[in-house]
This record gives C-alpha cells, structure tokens and sequence, in this order.
C-alpha cells in the first residue's frame, strides 16, 4: 500500500502521545509556570519522544540501508549518493538524545551548539549543501550555519502551544510538494514528518496538555533545514534564482521570529540565549489576538511563505520576483512594526548607553523614516521591474531585460530625490491623512516626471516604452499609499484590541463623538473601553463611525444594556438642554451605571509683565 508509512507516523504519534504524557505526569516531568514563559498551568512535558519515534520507526522500514557501508568504506574521500532517509535518522537519532539530556539536566547553550554543530557538519561530509557559493569551503561553512540556524529557529520558536508543530507541519507540507516531481522517496519521509506533526497537534494545540521540549523541536528543525538541502541539490535547471529563495521562503516564519528577537534582545541590552515574551507570537498578543488567533495568524504568514515557494520553484527566474520581492518586503514591514512594540521595561532600554555602539543602535531603532527609506529602494526597484513583466511577456522581457538593469539605477537615484524633496519623509508614520494622500501622490507623479526627463536625456529615449513608466507610476503609487496606510491601519487595529478598562457607550455619533473615539484610542489613561455610540438620529442607526457600530437611539439602551455589559456611558457634545441632562442622568442612576462628559475647553492664560 503506497504510503503506508505516513499513515502509521499518524496512528504511532496519535497513540504514543497520550501515553507519554501520562507517563510525564506521574513521573513529574512537568513544565511548571515562569516569569519569562507563556503557560500558566504545570504541562506534561517530553511530547518529543512521541514524535521521534512517530517519525524513526516507519522510515526504518521504507529507508534503503543498502547505501550505509559507503559512509565507512569510502577510500578516503566523502561519500556519495547516501539517501537522505539515512542522513535524517543518524542526525535526528542524535539531535533527540541531545534534546533529551538537556530537558532533563539542562546542559548549558554551547554544549548544545556543539552538538548541533557535529550534526551539521556530517551532513556536509555526506554530500548535502545549499548551493549557493562557487566555492565548496565558503558553501560548506554556510551550510552548516544553516543547519545550525533552522534547527535552532524552530527550537525558539517553540514559545506558544501549537505554534512549532504547527509551522513544521506547514514546511513540511510545502517542501513535500515542491520535491514530488524531482524526489518521490524524499516527499514520502517528508510527509512522515507531516503526519506526525498533525497528529501531534490534536494534544499540543491551544490549550496543550502536553509540550515537546527540546527533543522534539531540534529534531523538527533538523529535518526540515535537512529536506531544504535536498532541494538546493538538485533545483530546476530554468530557474537558479530559486536555489536561494525557496529554502528562506519555506522556513520564512521561523527566520522572521529569530532574526526579529535576536536583533531586538541584542539592542535592548539582553543575552540573545536568554528567554523571554518578546517573540511574533507574543507581540501579536500585545496587538490584541488571542493566542490562538496569534498561532493562527502566524499558520497563514508560514501558509501563503509556502505557497510562494511552491510556485517560485516551478517558474523560471523572470517571473519569480513578482513573487518573492512582495514576499520579503512585507515579511519586512511586519517584522519592523512587530519590534516597534515595547515588550521590555523602559529601564532595559538604557542598559547600553554607555556603550560606545549604543546611541547608533538606539537611533537605528526609533529612526523609522530611515527603514521607510530602505524600504522605498527595494519598493522602486520592484516597482519598475514588474512594469516590464505586465508589459512584455517572457520572450520580449529577455530582450528588455539589459534595458532594465542599464536605466534601474538612475531610476531608484531619481525617484529617491523626488519621494525626498516632496515631503514624503517628513511625515510621522501612522497618521496618515488626506493631506498625507496628496503629498504621496504627487511625490509619486514628480518622481515619474524626472525619471522620465534623465532617461530622456541620457538614453535619448531609445529602446523605452511609454507605457512601462505609466504602469511604473502607478505601481509605486500604490505602493507608497499601501506602506503608509498599513503603519496607519496596524496602528488603529492595535489601539482598539489593546483597550481596557469601563466598557462604554458613547452618546453622539457626530463630530464630538468622532472626535472623542480618537482621543480614547490615544489616550489609554482615561481607561474606557468603546463598544458603540448611541444617536438621536434615527438615519445614524446601523449605520458605522470609524469602524464602530451606531447601536441605535436613547430609548433603545434598554436593549442594548441587556447584551452587552455596560458600565458607562459618555456623552459626546456639550450642547445637551437642562431637561435631557436630568432624564440622562435619573436613568443612569437607575440602571447603576457611570455618566461621564466630554469637553474640549481653550483658556486664555493671564500673562503678567514682569
């Protein structure tokens, strides 16, 4: 029966678990609740070793062994062909043993870096590298760090219930499809993993009763940076860009939430190695999500990172930017504005100030038009590169593609002026109004302007289309719009999900209510949390005020009161007549709840003559 195998990866791991987590129970090996951890209830621990052998037993029977005396009879040089079903069950045999040691004993971090260094560097003697370097020692060496890299990422990434099992099992489903055409036998031992890991999740998703600890994620990590080398060995022959990209964009959720959180701990003054809540999973909970939804929205990140990959790795190397360079700039514009939210004590912030490198580091952190710069480059450059793919097909692209890489430069110089002189970097982030609007649309228009005079002057025009700066125009447009809306609307979103305190509703759904629901969400120290407005005006009613909802009229508020627990209710105009403010305030008092005013209110200061 094909795939036998994967189907009992899924029965072992499915049966296996529950049995070692009562196993853990009585025996005590419990995570119990800390201070820089997220649970908070004692969980069984060791969920690793249902995995690992969930995954080792069926690949000993698919696995051909026929190939291991060549790992010790090779005459002196490296060995060739070994599958890599063989090189998964030696390395992650000795990742689960280290895993295993260190959650019992807790081996200090560079004993296990050693260790996962010797896996590493059998791999490479096995015949297994990315690829990516003419040289074979700086490929080799780089391999390594990648080994080391992914294994460790997902190790890391084991911060929140599901959240590793869960994005292995996106990799794994994505590096099984990418390698089918090319490697039917390494797509089998792939899904073994997947299955496994699926299993797995019905005990680990939010609540867990169970977690996998290090033995389980090394070997997860080992085996995924393991089946991406697989990959580089042998990548398509139209397409070479995709040896680079598709091995980051399968493991793109990983890399995001370590590069993120090395980067972050390392300018606030913190150990790298050190735990703590400060990874993607935990700053979407500080937005606001749920945990499972913050599990959830980082499954989608890993879901369409894999999608990506699959199609990067069936096209060829002109149509593959279109994919990956949307793909990185947004993973980007995610990661800075994930690190934007202050998950330490302000106090940590100043450990480095006496440090020579710290006032660059700090001014790196909290200069955000300097990464909107950055940002804008590769926006450019994107930009006018797609203006070539929606204007020629492939064939007449290889004839354009010179043209392109001569005039980019004077492209990304032009536009950069432009985007500089017009204003665009002297706007905050995240208010984005429609002045700002105007100022990006015209930024955009002037940069097309002058773009279009240099290369009219320098290359007299020769060999452009017309129609390629038009839909360049209108891209970077929409680009500039599109990064500056997502800083104003991840901004809002963040505001709302992270108020607490009085569940009110506001009286007016006017002017003075729109401008009271601002200065609730910037303001959380009047500690009131908005649900809707009441309005007078029958019109209003259904209808929305900056996304929320018109409930409905003064005399409604019986309804609304009796679904939905409202402690207040805040009046939003200063016009009220004598008799309303009486009737207001006997049905409060009757009903129990708050009455509170807004006011706006200009006073003239008495300066005197000294």
């Amino acid at each position: 029966m094909p795939y036998l195998s994967v189907l009992s990866a899924f029965l072992i791991c499915l049966v296996l678990t529950p049995i070692i987590r009562h196993l853990a129970r009585i025996k005590g090996w419990m995570a119990q609740p800390i201070k820089d951890r997220w649970h908070t209830r004692p969980t069984a621990l060791m969920g690793g070793i249902a995995i690992y052998f969930s995954i080792t037993l069926p690949l000993l029977f698919i696995t051909d062994w026929s190939a291991l005396p060549r790992i010790f009879d090779n005459h002196g040089s490296a060995p060739h062909n070994i599958p890599v079903n063989v090189v998964l069950l030696i390395g992650a045999t000795f990742l689960f043993l280290l895993g295993l040691v260190d959650d019992f004993i807790h081996i200090k971090p560079h004993a296990k870096l050693v260790g996962q260094i010797l896996v590493a560097s059998l791999v490479t003697f096995l015949g297994f590298r990315l690829h990516w370097f003419s040289s074979l020692t700086l490929d080799t060496m780089v391999t390594m760090v990648w080994i080391v890299g992914v294994t460790n990422a997902f190790n890391l990434l084991d911060n929140m219930d599901g959240l590793c099992a869960g994005i292995g099992l996106i990799c794994a489903i994505a590096l099984a499809v990418i390698l089918w055409p090319l490697y039917p036998d390494a797509s089998e031992a792939i899904l073994v993993l997947a299955a496994a890991l699926l299993a797995f999740l019905f005990y680990n998703f939010n609540p867990a009763s169970i977690f996998m600890g290090d033995c389980g994620s090394l070997v997860i990590g080992f085996a995924v940076s393991l089946f991406s080398l697989t990959f580089t060995n042998h990548p398509p022959v139209a397409n070479t860009l995709a040896v680079y990209a598709v091995p980051v964009m399968v493991i793109m959720v990983p890399i995001l939430d370590t590069t993120m959180v090395t980067l972050v701990r390392l300018l606030s003054g913190r150990r790298a190695s050190i735990g703590g809540r400060d990874h993607a999973s935990h700053r979407l909970v500080l937005m606001g999500f749920t945990e499972r939804g913050a599990v959830l929205a980082l499954y989608g990140i890993g879901s369409i990172s894999g999608l990506a990959a699959v199609f990067v790795s069936r096209s060829d190397s002109m149509t593959s930017p279109t994919v990956i360079i949307p793909l990185i700039l947004s993973v980007i514009l995610m990661g800075v504005y994930l690190s934007q939210l202050r998950v330490y004590p302000e106090k940590e912030f100043s450990l480095l100030r006496d440090r020579t490198f710290t006032p660059v580091l700090i001014e790196l952190t909290y200069k955000r038009q300097l990464v909107m710069i950055i940002l804008d480059f590769g926006l450019i450059a994107f930009s006018y590169y797609l203006s070539y793919r929606l204007r020629f097909d492939a064939a007449v692209f290889g004839f354009y593609f010179d043209i392109f890489l001569k005039s980019l430069p004077a492209v990304i110089i032009c536009k950069l002026i432009a985007f500089y002189f017009t204003g665009v970097y002297r706007n905050i982030l995240g208010y984005m109004g429609s002045d700002e609007v105007g100022v990006y649309l015209k930024a955009s228009t002037l940069a097309t302007i002058f773009t279009v005079a240099v290369v009219t002057y320098f290359y007299r025009f020769r060999d452009f289309s017309k129609g390629i700066f038009f839909i360049d125009w209108l891209l970077t447009s929409l680009a500039l719009l599109g990064t500056r809306g997502f800083f104003r609307l991840s901004g809002d979103l963040m505001k709302r999900k992270t108020l607490t305190g009085e569940t009110t509703i506001i009286y007016g759904a006017g002017r003075g209510g729109e401008i009271l629901l601002r200065e609730i969400l910037n303001n959380k120290a009047l500690e009131l949390k908005p649900i809707g407005f009441i309005d007078d005006d029958t019109i209003k009613t259904g209808k929305k005020l900056q996304g929320y909802p018109i409930m409905g009229t003064f005399a409604d508020l019986n309804n609304i009161l009796a679904k939905h627990p409202v402690t207040t209710l805040l009046i939003s105009f200063d016009d009220t007549h004598g008799a309303d403010k009486n009737r207001i305030k006997r049905y409060c008092r009757k009903n129990r709840i708050n009455l509170k005013r807004f006011r706006i209110q200009v006073e003239s200061i008495a300066i005197e003559n000294s």
